[in-house]
C-alpha cells in the first residue's frame, strides 16, 4: 500500500505525457451542449467520482448524479439519457453491474466513457471511450494510486472539456506536488488513532471526496469503524455522538469551504474532541500538514497522498497488514 501510494505520482505523469485519451472524450463532450452527467462506480472509484462531479458542476456547470446501478441492472428502468454523458471508473472494469450498466446506458445513447486502469477491460469494450488511468499493476488490496489516478484524470478531463487554461497549466506541477505530499509528516495522526474504534472523517466541497475515501481505507485497513460527513451536514445530527476524546480528522484546504471546515474543527475542540485538522501551512492551528499545489482545485488529491501513507503506519501500529485485509480481495465482482 504504501509503496503503491508513492508511486501515484508517476502515474499522474504518464497521464500528462500521453493526453490524447482525455483530449478526445473531451472533445466529444463539446460536439453537444450536455445538460447533466452521470457517474457510475462503486467503492473508492465512487469516492473519485464523487471529486469529478464537483469538478464538473462548479467548473463547467453541469449537474452530476451518481447512478444506483441497479436502476439499470436489476430494475431495468428506461433511462432518458440520449447524449447527455455516462462516465464509469474502475480499477480493474470487471465488475458485472458496472460493465452492464455502461452497456445499459450506451445502448440508451449516453455518451459513454470509462476510467480505468485495465485497458482491455470488459468495461473498456462496454464504453465508447476509454481514459487509461496508467497506474501500472495494482497489488495491494487497498486502491491507492488507482484512486489518485483517478482524481488527476477527472480534472484533465473537466479542464479539457471546459477549455481551463489555468487548470490545465496547474496540473504539470502536480507530480511534483504529490512526491512532497508523500514526505509530509502525519504521525501525529498515528500516535491519536492508534487506539481508536470509531472516528468521524470531515470534509466539504471537493475534500468530501477524500473524506470518504479516508474513512473507508481506515475500516479497511484499521478496523476503525469511520464515517464521513460534510462539515455543513455534520451539524444536522451527527455531531450529537462528539464528545470528549471523540476522534475526528477534518480536511481543510484552501477553497471556499475552508473557513467553515475551520469553524467546525474549533467547535469541536472546545466540546473536548480529538481534532485532528488537516491544512496548510498558514493555518496556525493545524495539526497535520497539506501541501498546496498550484491549483486549490487540485489540493485535494495532494492531501489523499499524505493520508494513504500515514494510513499504511496506522494499520502497523494496530497490528495490521494494510495490504491484505482479512476478509477482502481486490477485484469485487458484483452483479
Amino acid at each position: 500500500m504504501l509503496k503503491e501510494a508513492l508511486a501515484s505520482a508517476d502515474a499522474v505523469a504518464a497521464q500528462l505525457a500521453a493526453p490524447e485519451p482525455v483530449a478526445r472524450v473531451a472533445a466529444a463532450l463539446r460536439e453537444r451542449e450536455r445538460q447533466v452527467a452521470l457517474t457510475v462506480a462503486r467503492g473508492s472509484s465512487d469516492h473519485a467520482a464523487s471529486y469529478f462531479a464537483g469538478l464538473a458542476m462548479s467548473v463547467a456547470g453541469v449537474p452530476v448524479a451518481s447512478l444506483p446501478m441497479s436502476i439499470a441492472t436489476l430494475q431495468q428502468a428506461p433511462l432518458k439519457v440520449q447524449h447527455q454523458f455516462a462516465l464509469g471508473f474502475s480499477q480493474s472494469g470487471k465488475s458485472p453491474d458496472l460493465v452492464d450498466t455502461m452497456k445499459a446506458l450506451r445502448h440508451a445513447g449516453a455518451l459513454t466513457a470509462a476510467a480505468v486502469n485495465v485497458a482491455d477491460s470488459p468495461l473498456s469494450e462496454a464504453s465508447e471511450f476509454t481514459l487509461p488511468l496508467l497506474a501500472g499493476p495494482e497489488l495491494s488490496v487497498a486502491a491507492t494510486k488507482s484512486y489518485v489516478a483517478m482524481l488527476a484524470i477527472s480534472a484533465q478531463l473537466v479542464a479539457h472539456w471546459n477549455g481551463n487554461t489555468a487548470l490545465l497549466h496547474a496540473l504539470e506541477s502536480l507530480p511534483d506536488a504529490l512526491r512532497a505530499a508523500g514526505a509530509l509528516d502525519w504521525s501525529k495522526a498515528v500516535e491519536v488513532l492508534a487506539g481508536a474504534d470509531q472516528m468521524m472523517v470531515i470534509g466539504r466541497g471537493l475534500s468530501l471526496a477524500i473524506a470518504q475515501e479516508s474513512a473507508l481505507k481506515l475500516k479497511e485497513t484499521s478496523g476503525i469503524q469511520a464515517e464521513a460527513f460534510s462539515s455543513a451536514e455534520v451539524r444536522h445530527g451527527p455531531m450529537e455522538i462528539i464528545d470528549s476524546e471523540y476522534p475526528l480528522l477534518v480536511f481543510a484546504p484552501r477553497g471556499p469551504t475552508q473557513e467553515g471546515l475551520l469553524k467546525l474543527a474549533s467547535d469541536m475542540r472546545e466540546r473536548g474532541a480529538r481534532v485532528l485538522l488537516a491544512a496548510p501551512d498558514d493555518i496556525a492551528e493545524r495539526d497535520l500538514p497539506l501541501v498546496t499545489t498550484a491549483d486549490p482545485l487540485l489540493d485535494p488529491i495532494a492531501a489523499i497522498v499524505s493520508f494513504y501513507v500515514m494510513a499504511a503506519s496506522l494499520a502497523q501500529a494496530r497490528g495490521r497488514n494494510p495490504d491484505a485485509p482479512r476478509h477482502l480481495k481486490k477485484v469485487t465482482e458484483t452483479h
